[in-house]
């Protein structure tokens, strides 16, 4: 039944029968949690062989792993970074387990001290804005809130952000100093730039003020669901070609490989990007665990022990998605009352109410018993416009509570909007 197609009767009787089953969900006391993109236990375990790896703590090069030292990382697991962002290993430093940690350790650089190093600090140049593609990633969007940065909201399309959009932001406002991107596997939507946007992102920097910056989270390069997946351009390789390599900032972790909160995180960029961080990173750190980073090598290897491991994570969160989808498409693909994106791949997908329902969608499941992220999270300063964006996390839960959270989430979404028809 399409709800433009229903007389007020029939508008009456299906919110009648829609708020008894909603009734009987939220009595059944159920507590489960869509919030946020954790891996499940079933994931983690796949990488439990990471405790038992053998062949001492010292390299092939005689580097104690033990010790102190080695600011920029194991060169194994420098070229493990290389591999999965696309960059050259020498472009590469290894850290410790947290991506975001880089992300935020280089802006606070950028704001304090300057990209480029003394005479470029962001703070000293009057008001700094950055754009924010939406929906997109409520952490990096704190970040800046936490900086003082003002965010602009640019639209997310299928191929990745609107670059017309952001090409007259960046040559209209000198203020604009760079752009968040989550270029494979966008969060949240799910969203592979095409060709053509890396492209036009690659010469951002011949357009913007000085010291622009992309920051680039390659979160989910490898998170493929089969294996002809969407392929992405070189971020790094269409910089080179415009001559704006230095405006490029890459950051990805093994985070969603192995171990949430026990992997690598990695930061990529030019001699010039590399070279100004790594003065500040001799300030507030001897270097990173070594120890985690070899045992990561040791068990990852390369590009095809990656793409081997993901096989399994794949398997494991292939049919999550599947289920998802199917949740959606058999209860309101015919009805009217939201669209939804379909990735190949990563962690979430988003769900687009009729405007003005998230908010109230989200607090009929919350009080059904599955929390979902709060609307808004996913706009700059949780001010989502339309009040329609809602991010859908399937890979937590175990099949059987993500079964029961969605067929709760379908009718929490029906019901809102058989009211909401009901009032107009």
């Amino acid at each position: 039944m399409r709800l433009d197609q229903l007389d007020h009767d029939q508008l009456l009787a299906w919110e009648r029968e829609l708020d008894g089953t909603y009734r009987r969900f939220r009595d059944a006391g159920l507590t489960l949690d869509l919030t946020r993109g954790k891996p499940n236990p079933a994931q983690l375990a796949l990488s439990d062989a990471l405790d038992t790896i053998k062949g001492g703590l010292v390299t092939a090069d005689g580097t104690d792993t033990r010790n102190y030292g080695g600011i920029d990382g194991l060169p194994a697991a420098r070229a493990l970074g290389a591999a999965l962002l696309g960059v050259r290993a020498e472009e590469v430093i290894a850290g410790g387990n947290s991506s975001l940690t880089l992300m935020y350790l280089y802006l606070l650089n950028a704001w304090l001290y300057g990209p480029a190093g003394p005479g470029t600090a962001w703070r000293d140049t009057g008001p700094v804005r950055f754009l924010c593609p939406v929906p997109g990633y409520d952490r990096h969007f704190t970040i800046l809130e936490d900086m003082g940065i003002e965010m602009i909201s640019v639209p997310m399309n299928d191929d990745g952000p609107d670059m017309d959009h952001v090409e007259t932001c960046v040559q209209d406002d000198p203020a604009v100093k760079g752009i968040w991107c989550v270029p494979k596997y966008s969060n949240p939507g799910g969203q592979v730039y095409s060709d053509t946007t890396v492209d036009r992102l690659g010469r951002l920097g011949t357009l913007a003020s000085p010291h622009f910056r992309i920051m680039c989270d390659n979160a989910y390069a490898v998170h493929d669901f089969d294996d002809d997946p969407p392929q992405l351009s070189n971020i790094m390789d269409a910089c080179r070609r415009h001559g704006a390599e230095d405006n490029l900032v890459l950051f990805g972790s093994t985070s969603k490989i192995t171990r949430a909160g026990a992997g690598i995180a990695f930061i990529a960029g030019s001699d010039g990007n590399l070279g100004q961080f790594r003065k500040r990173m001799q300030v507030f750190t001897i270097g990173p665990d070594k120890v985690n980073q070899l045992r990561h090598v040791r068990f990852l290897r390369d590009m095809e022990g990656i793409r081997a491991h993901m096989r399994k994570h794949a398997a494991i969160v292939r049919p999550k998605f599947a289920l998802v989808l199917q949740h959606l498409s058999g209860a309101l693909g015919e009805a009217g009352m939201g669209s939804w994106t379909s990735p190949r791949g990563g962690y979430f997908l988003t769900f687009d109410a009729l405007a003005g329902l998230a908010t109230e969608i989200i607090s009929l499941a919350g009080d059904a018993g599955v929390k979902l992220t709060p609307a808004g999270a996913t706009f700059p300063y949780r001010l989502d416009p339309d009040d329609a964006n809602i991010r859908l996390a399937p890979t937590f839960p175990e099949r059987a509570e993500l079964d029961q959270a969605m067929q709760i989430f379908v009718a929490c979404v029906r019901l809102a909007s058989v009211r909401r028809r009901l009032e107009q």
